[in-house]
């Protein structure tokens, strides 16, 4: 059931992955600053945002089909229920975690995944808090088809013992929006990505979370591929308008938006404000995917 709403249910996924890699900017922009929490606090304030979006009314099944949580999100509780299962129950959207603890610094054009301390027993831990799939980020950041081949087996290497413990992954091959040859870039990538999907030996699924690519439509043929459920856009730094506007020509691709997914909402605003804009930008980005099915 899970992979079939997965393929076909109209929506988005709604990345809520923050990370101590980026949490910090992602609350200045909420209106709280370092000078307002202590280091050891950064994680519990970012799970205070978390927790106001998905309790949120505007934060509904009716246009979310799954959010990607970070670890430490999973590990905690709204009420007397864990996160995850409070999303399942209450809302009926699945969770994603995030797995991969950053990145490499910068080689052959690209930031490799850093080596994921005890991954299996992360994965089985994972089941048990009801994550139906998981997702790992790496970059690239120039033309270098040597880099970009060993990033993209990198992630399907990990792909494979994720889906051996009947996990969704979602692989994302990040390519910078500010790489010089993006377009090329991204046909090489698409070309290599081709070449490890013909190489899978399992009928298992997984997703694709790609840049929001430079010639619309580039990747729709991969769904064509008996592994790929969807392919999904992240924002990548494209401002909420702008990177709606680029997932619209993409006609098979549906939004899992960060950044743009929490533009313009402030710790400050009272609940009608917050709501407000929450779904303001929840109608946006869904407006922008649900034509994808």
């Amino acid at each position: 059931m899970i992979e079939e709403i997965l393929k076909s249910k109209p929506g988005f996924i709604a990345a809520l992955d923050q990370s101590g890699g980026s949490s910090a900017k992602t609350l200045a922009l909420y209106g709280i600053t370092p000078d307002m929490y202590q280091s050891d606090e950064m994680l519990d304030k970012i799970d205070e945002m978390r927790k106001r979006i998905i309790t949120n009314e505007a934060f509904s099944s009716d246009y979310i089909i799954a959010v990607i949580l970070f670890k430490h999100t999973m590990a905690n509780k709204i009420g007397e229920e864990y996160v995850v299962d409070y999303l399942l129950n209450k809302k009926n959207i699945y969770s994603f975690l995030k797995i991969d603890v950053g990145l490499e610094e910068q080689d052959a054009g690209v930031q490799m995944l850093k080596s994921i301390p005890d991954l299996e027993e992360t994965l089985e831990e994972a089941k048990k808090y009801h994550i139906v799939g998981t997702k790992m980020r790496s970059v690239i950041h120039e033309y270098n088809e040597y880099g970009i081949k060993k990033l993209v087996e990198q992630q399907f290497k990990l792909a494979k013992v994720i889906m051996s413990h009947d996990l969704i992954p979602i692989i994302e091959p990040e390519v910078s929006i500010d790489a010089k040859d993006k377009e090329r870039i991204e046909n090489y990538l698409k070309e290599v990505v081709r070449n490890e999907l013909l190489k899978l030996k399992t009928d298992k699924k997984l997703l694709f979370k790609f840049t929001l690519p430079s010639k619309a439509n580039l990747y729709n043929d991969l769904l064509k591929y008996k592994n790929v459920l969807r392919i999904v856009a992240l924002s990548g730094g494209y401002p909420q308008e702008e990177a709606c506007q680029k997932l619209q020509e993409n006609k098979k691709m549906i939004a899992s938006f960060s950044r743009a997914f929490l533009e313009n909402l402030k710790v400050s605003q009272s609940e009608e404000e917050f709501t407000n804009t929450l779904k303001t930008n929840i109608n946006n980005i869904y407006t922008a995917s649900k034509k994808k099915v």
